[in-house]
């Protein structure tokens, strides 16, 4: 009876949206040029060269390398094999939807299990630090100390949320994707890194061409996916607010967060940001409400990621056995980390920076200085905003060589136990 329903519930909701699209042609068609645009000329050449590096690499075994000299960090961390380090570099450098991409390319190899893809999925298709950075502190707040703030919380919340999934259908059984099998000989951790990255490649088989033309070719099929969501979404949310859903819902949001001290502009703009990201981070920028509240706000944005990103990830992931409830929950977690974590590290220092450059960078502002030399000071704020991810990313990596170092001495252990039992059998 419950199927049944909801059946009849969707298809009377897309009918309802075809309807508005007839109504409201010209709109529907602005907003769909401006998603066009959007995904041309900003995600097609922002995220194609992520796409074929991490098939490539993928190919020629060099993921394999790293999942067996990472086993020893990912596994304790995150429940999930070494292989998982790649997809979360990838996925931290070129943010949504790679990480769900790598992910679901890695089960469908055999990498994964199921259960350790929806851990690895719920924290690895994270935001990308250029968009943080540029597009929402410079662009949108129009303050580039916001940058590195901004940066820090979300990765602290995706890894935070990674700690929480491990726990996630933890009596399944793991699989061999870290290279570390049950009848492997013990052996030096980089040896047997290299004999994973040879036989991958054994494996596979293909010669270099025709993997980077595979590449391509599945890395362009991607990205039209990815491409249309996001001219769906920008049309659906244009619709949405011109029929006054958008403005309702903001409404309703405005009253259950009101005891929090949500403004209702904000409130509107997590309802935007509930549909695609971009739009909701904006208006969350321009929301007449305190810079604090506006931050975390975008924050909880950034880490929900809309509904757009998550169709692109039921589009990548269809066919894997990768359920998209547990992703559902963890981008909820994330969101509310995100969130707490913005609240938590305020600091009024942030608001120092505004559309201005400050007078003590020179007498009179940003005029008398020059665009020239006011571009450079921009700049300069932004490469200090990187600070904070900067060293975020250098825990993380400190975790792994730990990790690492702890395998290693294992297999040292292992290698001079048996060497013993060897001599002892002898005598």
């Amino acid at each position: 009876m419950w199927d049944r329903a909801k059946v009849v519930a969707v298809a009377a909701l897309a009918t309802v949206l075809a309807c508005c699209l007839v109504f409201y042609p010209e709109l529907a068609f602005q907003a769909a040029d401006r998603g066009l645009r959007i995904w041309w000329f900003v995600v097609f050449p922002a995220l194609l060269p992520f796409f074929i590096a991490g098939q490539v690499l993928m190919a020629l075994g060099a993921v394999h390398f790293l999942g067996v000299l990472l086993e020893g960090a990912m596994r304790p961390l995150f429940n999930v094999p070494g292989v998982g380090a790649f997809v979360v570099a990838m996925g931290l450098a070129s943010g949504y939807p790679i990480g769900a991409v790598l992910t679901a390319r890695l089960c469908k190899e055999g990498q994964l299990t199921t259960a350790e893809a929806e851990r690895l999925v719920s924290f690895c298709n994270t935001a990308d630090p250029l968009f943080m950075a540029g597009a929402v502190a410079v662009g949108m707040f129009a303050n580039p100390a916001l940058g590195g703030a901004i940066m820090a919380c979300h990765y602290l919340a995706a890894l935070g949320t990674g700690l929480v999934m491990r726990f996630h259908r933890a009596s399944d059984r793991p699989s061999g994707g870290g290279g570390r099998g049950a009848a492997a000989p013990p052996r030096r951790l980089l040896a047997r890194a290299v004999d994973a990255l040879v036989e991958a490649r054994r494996r596979d088989g293909r010669t270099f061409g025709q993997v980077l033309g595979d590449a391509v070719r599945e890395s362009v099929q991607t990205l039209l996916v990815v491409g249309g969501c996001i001219i769906l979404f920008a049309v659906l949310i244009d619709v949405l607010a011109k029929v006054g859903v958008v403005g309702a819902a903001g409404s309703a949001f405005a009253w259950l967060l009101h005891p929090l001290g949500v403004d209702r502009a904000a409130a509107s703009a997590l309802v935007s940001g509930f549909f695609e990201i971009t739009i909701g981070t904006k208006a969350a920028s321009q929301a007449a409400a305190p810079l604090l509240t506006r931050l975390v706000v975008a924050n909880a944005i950034i880490a929900w990621s809309g509904l757009s990103v998550f169709a692109q990830v039921a589009a990548v992931i269809q066919g894997t056995g990768i359920r998209l409830g547990p992703y559902l929950v963890a981008r909820v977690l994330q969101a509310v980390l995100a969130g707490a974590l913005t609240f938590w590290f305020w600091n009024p220092a942030w608001t120092a920076s505004g559309r201005t450059v400050p007078a003590a960078a020179g007498a009179g502002g940003a005029g008398p200085l020059g665009p020239g030399l006011t571009a450079f000071l921009h700049r300069l704020s932004f490469v200090r905003a990187l600070d904070g991810s900067v060293l975020l990313l250098g825990v993380v990596l400190a975790a792994a060589v730990a990790g690492t170092a702890v395998a290693a001495g294992r297999d040292g252990v292992r290698v001079a136990f048996v060497r013993q039992a060897g001599r002892s059998g002898r005598a």
